[in-house]
């Protein structure tokens, strides 16, 4: 099998997914080393994260949507952080992570999958009749 290459705004949406991913995941591993969390702490915050590293890796789009589905758990504590520390930057950096995330990567899931499946349609010219 042949990588498809992305093109056109697939491939920026692609590139800003892995940026907010890397922030998200730095802001997840900060906020637990700067309150002290116990390592069940840390495995809570990053590895629903990581889980979804490999998919991400070989580019499965269904990977890209179950993320999007566990960002909505981020989201939801980070804005309960916003409400409880009111103009505290790490609780900022992660919304913002957050939304371009989720944002990125459901573009990206609804412009990459017309791509793929170009790609792997077979060509109606060639026909060995």
């Amino acid at each position: 099998m042949t990588a498809v290459p992305r093109t056109g705004a697939a491939a920026l949406l692609w590139a800003a997914s892995w940026g907010f991913w890397l922030v998200l995941l730095a802001q997840q591993a900060l906020d637990a080393y700067v309150r002290g969390a116990p390592w069940i702490i840390w495995v809570a915050y990053l590895l629903p994260l990581l889980i979804f590293l490999p998919g991400m890796l070989r580019d499965r789009l269904r990977s890209y949507v179950w993320l999007c589905f566990v960002v909505l758990l981020y989201f939801v504590r980070l804005v309960e952080r916003l409400f409880a520390e009111p103009g505290a930057l790490p609780p900022i950096v992660g919304m913002v992570a957050v939304i371009g995330l989720f944002t990125c990567a459901m573009l990206y899931v609804r412009l990459r999958g017309p791509q793929l499946r170009r790609a792997a349609a077979p060509d109606p010219g060639d026909s060995d009749g």
